[in-house]
């Protein structure tokens, strides 16, 4: 092995490591799972073991999203992968969207 592809190889690594952990941390920042992990915390007065609940549920449900992605890769085309996870990314967003409307709706209503 050449120190061009050991490079290359620390740089890609590097590079999907950082693109996760960026894409994952943004994801998560005043979600659902934080405000209910902030919530835990606040109530269960032991935030050592709300992070450890919580970290582990975040690295569980991650290993299910790697394992169902590592197996979707292996059965569908790459394009078609990448059109299921936009169009699925598109019907989340108009879902939340509604339900957002919904929300500003009913509380203005009221």
């Amino acid at each position: 092995m050449t120190s061009e592809q050991t490079s290359n190889e620390s740089r890609s690594f590097a590079a999907v490591l950082f693109s996760t952990f960026t894409t994952v941390f943004l994801a998560e920042l005043g979600d659902k799972t934080q405000l209910a992990t902030l919530l835990l915390s606040a109530q269960s007065g032991s935030p050592v073991l709300v992070f450890i609940g919580a970290a582990l549920a975040l690295i569980a449900s991650s290993l299910v999203g790697v394992l169902v992605g590592q197996w979707l890769a292996k059965t569908l085309p790459p394009e078609r992968l990448e059109l299921m996870a936009g169009l699925l990314m598109v019907a989340l967003g108009i879902w939340l969207g509604l339900q957002a409307a919904r929300s500003l709706w009913l509380s203005a209503a009221s």
